[in-house]
């Protein structure tokens, strides 16, 4: 079985930037913690998909395909293979690599699997591919900041238990939810260094 493991980052996701700090430079901070902890992962295969964020081959390791798509709704559909692919939202550096193990592990009962975000929309999601297209409604705009992604995808399931979710995780939309970031996690260290 072949996974993928997709660093999802959008110029968008700057806006989270606090005051005195450079939004393009932390937007690239953030989104190499987050590719960092998913290049560590073991039998998974990272990628990056880049709607419309200059730059990102730089914090690539060489062989990490870095693909460009129009929208976030596109995302699935970029991927380049695999049986099951999962896509990370790039303002989450210190999501730990343990809750996309349990996303991987829930498409063994389930299509889909979602690490919901505090705030609404996702952290990650995971699907067998490619993405069934009963899902797709789901991940149009704006896709991982739908409120309510699980209610939706649920929805739009042609039967039960067809979406799972794993444990949720916060995002850094806003400067105020740096406050989330914990010292304690390792990881991160590109943000950190920013912030400190």
């Amino acid at each position: 079985m072949s996974r993928i493991a997709a660093v999802l980052v959008t110029a968008g996701m700057a806006k989270a930037a606090p005051p005195g700090v450079d939004p393009a430079e932390f937007l690239l901070a953030m989104a190499e913690d987050t590719y960092e902890m998913v290049a560590g992962l073991e039998l998974v295969q990272p990628v990056i998909l880049s709607a419309g964020v200059p730059g990102l081959d730089e914090i690539a390791w060489p062989g990490t395909p870095v693909i460009g798509i129009d929208t976030p709704a596109h995302a699935f559909a970029a991927l380049p293979y695999g049986d099951e692919g999962v896509v990370i939202s790039g303002d989450a550096p210190d999501l730990p690599p343990l809750l996309i193990g349990k996303l991987f592990r829930e498409l063994g009962r389930a299509h889909i699997a979602v690490c919901p975000s505090e705030g609404g929309g996702a952290a990650a999601v995971a699907s067998r591919l490619p993405l069934p297209e009963w899902a797709a409604p789901a991940f149009g705009e704006p896709a991982f900041d739908e409120p309510d992604l699980v209610a939706r995808l649920r929805r739009e399931a042609p039967g039960p238990r067809m979406v799972a979710t794993g444990p949720g995780w916060h995002r850094l939309r806003r400067p105020a939810d740096v406050a989330r970031l914990d010292l304690g996690l390792e990881g991160w260290d590109n943000t950190r260094t920013l912030l400190t």
